[in-house]
């Protein structure tokens, strides 16, 4: 039980890689938005069950007002906005370099976390960080377009996975402030689904495309599969492992830990997806990792 945090930071990045492998084959099946709404409302209700048969309760009713306010922010910034841009980006770019991008989340909560909450950065950090954007840039600079890939969609991609790195930053950081005294991951992470399913669907709404998500699932009704599987699989088992890691952990350590997918990715990327995957991929993705591992081990 003493590495409970460090386990569950593992397990996190497992699921991840799992759900970015995932949700790239439906965002190519029935687009990027139609993935973000459907899989929401999927997590919500895996998670309303779980907290049934834990709690009795779908939701902590009785937590603090706090509570509720800062995972309904965390929940509309990371996972409404945050991993919105994060579909955008792996179905622009593929699996690999849109987890890769992701693993800039660690370095935008240091950031934020100097700015606002008083946090210092020593020599080392900033050489941490110096090196896991080397890293990410070499792979980006590295990355070569197919033939057929519309003009400019790579560099759509990589803006759109900065920003899902960003979002994610900014819903772990609320996430932590909001986690105080061994507050469930689960009952936390059901605050923020709910939160995130709420915006999705009323923004689909003002924008006139509910009706049309509903439409386009009815036209890839193998896509359902899919979904319910990636959202049991990111949204409730990975985002739960995620607060659980960063509650019984060090912060550094846990996001260390979690910054793992692109590695993991990379060898499935290459077999299923047949992507070309060149040394110097390889080897900026390992050295993005070995600067994130810098950041918050020293």
């Amino acid at each position: 039980m003493n590495f409970i945090g460090e386990v569950a930071g593992l397990a996190t990045s497992f699921f991840f890689a799992m759900t970015a492998l995932i949700f790239t084959k439906t965002g190519r099946m029935i687009g990027s938005q139609v993935t973000n709404r459907m899989r929401l409302l999927f997590a919500l209700i895996y998670l309303i069950i779980l907290n049934l048969i834990l709690f009795r309760e779908p939701f902590p009713f009785s937590a603090d007002s706090s509570r509720w306010i800062w995972l309904s922010l965390s929940g509309v910034i990371g996972l409404s906005l945050g991993d919105a841009f994060l579909f955008r980006s792996f179905v622009s770019v593929g699996p690999r370099l849109g987890s890769l991008l992701l693993s800039l989340a660690p370095i935008f909560g240091s950031i934020i976390a100097w700015a606002f909450f008083g946090e210092t950065l020593t020599v080392v950090q900033i050489l941490g960080i110096a090196l896991a954007l080397s890293g990410i840039g070499w792979v980006v600079m590295s990355h070569k377009e197919p033939a057929d890939t519309p003009h400019g969609q790579t560099r759509r991609g990589v803006l759109f996975g900065v920003l899902a790195g960003l979002g994610q930053a900014v819903g772990l950081v609320l996430s932590k402030q909001a986690m105080a005294e061994n507050f469930s991951p689960f009952q936390a992470n059901a605050i923020r689904m709910l939160a995130a399913a709420i915006f999705v669907w009323i923004w689909a709404m003002v924008e006139g495309q509910a009706g049309a998500t509903i439409t386009t699932i009815r036209q890839q009704p193998k896509s359902l599969g899919l979904l319910a599987l990636g959202a049991l699989v990111g949204p409730v088992l990975g985002v739960s492992a995620s607060l659980l890691a960063v509650q019984h952990a060090e912060i550094g350590v846990a996001s260390t830990l979690m910054a793992l997918p692109p590695v993991i990715v990379l060898p499935i990327s290459y077999f299923f997806f047949k992507e070309k995957v060149g040394w110097q991929a390889i080897a900026g993705t390992l050295l993005a990792i070995v600067g994130v591992a810098v950041l918050f081990l020293a």
